[in-house]
């Protein structure tokens, strides 16, 4: 019986340890305000550079046109174009994407067809470097790689273009808006981004000193120069996870790199249940551990010790324990809170962090039995992940 009461001290003092470096020691990724880009101004260049848009979409047909007439409103002074790639789609993405851009009366955005895939390659990054490829002959300044499900407000080039200029950046990158209106989401989604800036810290990201390197998808704005200088999308064709490859490729050459949160830039992709969540986590959860058996098992005591520990034993009728155990819940609590108020929810939501840590544990274990059967990185019929193309 002691022995146990030792352990549980032991435990209890170790996730309130835990807590205490994430809370101050982890580039205070929580502190979320410092990197919303909705407020920051920057001075318009001297020169607006030319920038062309690449979209890669597969099966988007209830988002596509929404899409292409958010792109053609853009506010940008300079010359700026857009290149919808679709990815084999068939669901008639093309054609809405095609008919959005007649409506608009626009010549800035043009459809293609994306070619067989290539051994070797992710279906999105095939899609990206047709678009990239297709742009060669404008050689634009800057391409913006941005998702098919992700309508931009008319400012949203303009502004990222301006910081881009003024920092000298090689990769500008904004995590857009998720929905989280379902009750799914709403559980699920801040958690999303949480965990995200905790594997990501912001600071980090833009330190050129920090080894780490990440991106958000659905809205990077790259230099032509940085993309030649890796060797183009080929140097990372087999990543699953993309935008942070990208990213990494970007910084270990040398480049300069930023990230930043938006509102103004909103997902229209909507999960209804917790399963959809589930599976969007899965189908990538395995290859950010490098699907390794080690880190997985690490991974999912990480969880339970830094998530799950400190609710559990704060309950704890032994005095010694509790207290070290609330001490961590409530740090939890407080780190949680500014992504919870960012999305303007209800601030009762950010001590059941908990409860979503507990889903994307799940998660994570799911993802890797998936790609021991043979279906890891499913997206829209694609397996981009399993022990033949990850050995």
């Amino acid at each position: 019986m002691a022995l146990s009461s030792i352990t549980l001290e032991g435990l209890a003092l170790l996730s309130f340890l835990i807590w205490l470096v994430l809370f101050f020691l982890r580039g205070t990724f929580w502190r979320i305000w410092e990197c919303d880009s909705d407020h920051a101004q920057f001075p318009s260049p001297a020169r607006w550079p030319s920038v062309t848009a690449v979209i890669p979409a597969r099966n988007e047909a209830a988002s596509i046109a929404e899409v292409v007439r958010a792109l053609a409103l853009q506010d940008y002074a300079g010359e700026f174009s857009a290149i919808v790639v679709d990815d084999h789609s068939d669901d008639g993405t093309a054609e809405l994407a095609r008919r959005a851009a007649i409506e608009v009366s626009t010549a800035k955005v043009t459809v293609l067809s994306a070619p067989k895939l290539a051994s070797g390659w992710t279906g999105k990054l095939g899609a990206l470097n047709a678009g990239v490829a297709s742009a060669a002959a404008c050689n634009p300044d800057y391409f913006w790689f941005t998702d098919a499900d992700v309508i931009h407000a008319p400012d949203t080039l303009r502004r990222l273009v301006s910081r881009a200029e003024a920092d000298k950046l090689d990769l500008t990158s904004w995590m857009v808006l998720l929905t989280a209106e379902t009750f799914a989401e709403r559980m699920l989604i801040p958690p999303f981004l949480y965990f995200f800036l905790m594997l990501y810290p912001p600071k980090w990201i833009a330190n050129p000193g920090a080894r780490t390197a990440g991106a958000a998808g659905g809205c990077i704005l790259l230099q032509r120069t940085a993309l030649e200088h890796i060797g183009g999308l080929s140097a990372i064709r087999s990543e699953i996870i993309d935008d942070c490859a990208l990213a990494r490729a970007v910084k270990r050459s040398g480049g300069k790199i930023w990230m930043g949160l938006t509102r103004s830039s909103l997902s229209l992709r909507s999960y209804k249940t917790f399963s959809e969540i589930r599976d969007m986590i899965a189908r990538t959860a395995f290859t950010q551990l490098r699907y390794s058996t080690l880190l997985l098992l690490g991974t999912l005591t990480g969880l339970t010790v830094t998530f799950l520990l400190p609710i559990a034993l704060t309950f704890s009728s032994n005095p010694y324990v509790w207290p070290s155990a609330l001490a961590a819940w409530c740090l939890m609590t407080a780190s949680f809170l500014p992504t919870v108020t960012f999305y303007r929810l209800r601030p009762i939501l950010a001590p059941l962090l908990p409860l979503a840590a507990l889903s994307y544990l799940y998660a994570t274990w799911l993802s890797a039995m998936r790609y021991w059967l043979g279906k890891g990185g499913q997206w829209k019929g694609r397996e981009q992940a399993n022990r033949t193309a990850s050995s």
